[in-house]
């Protein structure tokens, strides 16, 4: 199994919690863009299309953000059956008038059943996504949901640097016990 981290916009950076299972875990490895600034629908989905192909093993996705929603896009438009499913944290609504101006390129979110298993991790006081619209999304994807209360957007500022639920979540989602790279301590409680 192979695990495959989706940054959002701007990149996940060092204290993000996908940087800490990229760094504590062995077979993880991300997704790079050329502009994190820059969100791109197109660009962002052909990029995981390679990222994913260039793959020998099964993979499971790992999206945070922007990264949930290229995920979700990816999965809507160009499936590949070796991706098994994936956890999409915290996806940002680039349909929401209020949406922030860099990241509405990435509209439409899709509208479909997802042809993969997929959880989506919804915080109640998301900025970027309120919780009623998650729920729906959650509904038309046709994906478990979880909600972290208080979580705001799960991310770094919001005190999710090392997560150890989301490595707990990503493992049973996976059906795949993660090995600490070698040198390497699992996430800390």
């Amino acid at each position: 199994m192979h695990f495959l981290t989706v940054p959002g916009y701007t990149g996940s950076g060092p204290d993000h919690w996908q940087t800490h299972l990229e760094n504590t875990y062995e077979g993880f490895s991300r997704v790079v863009q050329d502009d994190w600034a820059s969100v791109d629908r197109d660009r962002w989905v052909a990029r995981l299309d390679e990222a994913v192909r260039a793959v020998d093993d099964e993979v499971f996705l790992i999206g945070h953000s922007c990264g949930a929603v290229t995920a979700a896009q990816w999965a809507a438009t160009r499936f590949d059956t070796r991706v098994v499913g994936g956890i999409l944290v915290a996806p940002a609504d680039v349909e929401a008038a209020d949406a922030l101006p860099a990241i509405r390129p990435q509209a439409p979110l899709p509208a479909v059943v997802l042809p993969m298993r997929a959880h989506l991790v919804l915080s109640d006081d998301d900025p970027f996504l309120p919780l009623e619209r998650g729920l729906a999304l959650a509904d038309t994807w046709g994906t478990t949901v979880e909600i972290v209360p208080g979580g705001g957007h799960l991310a770094t500022r919001d005190g999710y640097g090392p997560w150890d639920h989301v490595a707990t979540l990503i493992a049973r989602h996976s059906g795949t016990a993660l090995v600490p790279a070698e040198g390497r301590v699992p996430l800390a409680r």
